[in-house]
């Protein structure tokens, strides 16, 4: 049986008691981080957990169910200082993510490894206005190279506020895939956007711009996706601190004479003179008269229409089942022609059982904390 060693709560919204947590964990003094998003920290005296583990990042995901990611302070400094290689050197970043998930976790690693203090946005929803003004003030004291980690709904909102982005030397943009439209947009700004993938079990983004990290292997198998490397995350905990072995099992494929370990990522994607593409996930889809439709694809289609946010969701239908139902918070002067060119261009590059039933304006999309469109309280307006 694994040993159990002490394990503490901290909150993440408590920033520098955090960061202090983060950099004594790093050295491998004290027990194990359980980051928290909010001020209150659980009941539960005295938690423990397996033997080897020093964080472990909780996140319920798109999909609502929970899921309790053990890492080691080794894997999370892996992937620091392979960032830092690939980023053209150590820097100052800008905290504009939530510190109890990977994205915002891995900022205080790579600021402690490059010696460097973070920036903060201060708490509560996200505003251009307060991000160009906290940008600035960073750049009054920050020497060397300047970095920030966001997700493309939040790149956008600061295009249409400032030129702020291209003062950065590189922007991560990771959570979801990034809009044609949207990228070039970016470019045209003179903004250094750095299009990242990975998830929480590898510590974050892995592949920059489809090229995976030092150390990082990308692999098709059976047209899913598979990551290896030193920055995987060591398995899932079950909600009393021990290993949650079926969940593991299923996520990470052990290594063989042949192979190393590596996490089945649920994506579908192809690899193409060694640079990856990802095509969506493998289970978000909708049945549309027998045929699966790729939801994910979809959301291309729709975004590189000049819908920059949108979202597509199944809806019940009498007749096939389920159709696709594309959500956004961008204002159309003629939303009937946009749908029409949407449907058409869904029919031409997937099929006809592709075509939205609609397109359904928002006052805002609702969001999840780590910045990704949340697809059940969507999915529940259909």
């Amino acid at each position: 049986m694994t040993e159990q060693v002490p394990a503490r709560y901290v909150s993440a919204t408590d920033r520098e008691a955090f960061a202090d947590a983060v950099a004594d964990m790093l050295a491998g003094i004290g027990p194990a981080l359980l980051p928290v998003a909010g001020p209150e920290l659980p009941a539960e005296t005295n938690p423990t957990v397996p033997a080897g583990v020093d964080v472990v990042i909780e996140t319920s995901g798109s999909s609502g169910i929970p899921k309790r990611i053990a890492h080691s302070r080794h894997a999370l400094l892996h992937s620091a200082r392979a960032t830092e290689r690939v980023l053209g050197g150590p820097g100052t970043w800008l905290s504009a993510l939530p510190g109890n998930y990977i994205a915002g976790l891995q900022v205080l690693v790579r600021s402690h490894l490059a010696g460097t203090t973070p920036a903060y946005l201060p708490p509560g929803p996200f505003d251009p206005a307060v991000f160009e003004a906290h940008s600035r003030l960073m750049f009054t004291r920050a020497l060397g190279r300047r970095y920030v980690s966001l997700v493309p709904t939040q790149v956008q909102r600061v295009l249409d506020h400032s030129d702020v982005l291209a003062e950065f030397d590189a922007v991560l943009v990771g959570g979801q895939a990034i809009p044609e439209p949207l990228r070039e947009r970016a470019r045209a700004a003179g903004v250094t956007l750095v299009r990242t993938y990975g998830a929480s079990e590898t510590g974050g983004g892995c592949v920059y711009d489809g090229v995976p990290l030092p150390g990082v292997s990308a692999a098709i198998i059976a047209g899913e996706i598979r990551l290896s490397g030193p920055l995987l995350a060591l398995g899932y905990l079950a909600a009393d601190g021990t290993w949650d072995s079926i969940r593991t099992d299923a996520a990470f494929a052990e290594a063989t004479e042949d192979t190393e370990r590596a996490l089945r990522t649920g994506d579908t994607g192809e690899i193409v003179d060694g640079v990856l593409a990802v095509h969506g996930r493998i289970d978000n889809v909708l049945i549309s008269g027998g045929i699966n439709v790729s939801l994910d694809r979809i959301d291309r289609v729709a975004r590189d229409a000049g819908l920059e946010d949108a979202v597509a969701v199944a809806a019940p239908d009498e007749r096939w089942g389920q159709v696709p139902v594309v959500f956004t918070a961008v204002p159309d002067a003629d939303p009937e022609v946009r749908l029409e060119r949407i449907r058409a261009a869904c029919a031409e590059q997937i099929g006809r059982e592709a075509r939205p039933r609609a397109i359904i304006l928002l006052p805002e999309m609702p969001l999840l904390a780590s910045g990704k469109p949340d697809r059940r309280a969507l999915a529940a307006r259909t």
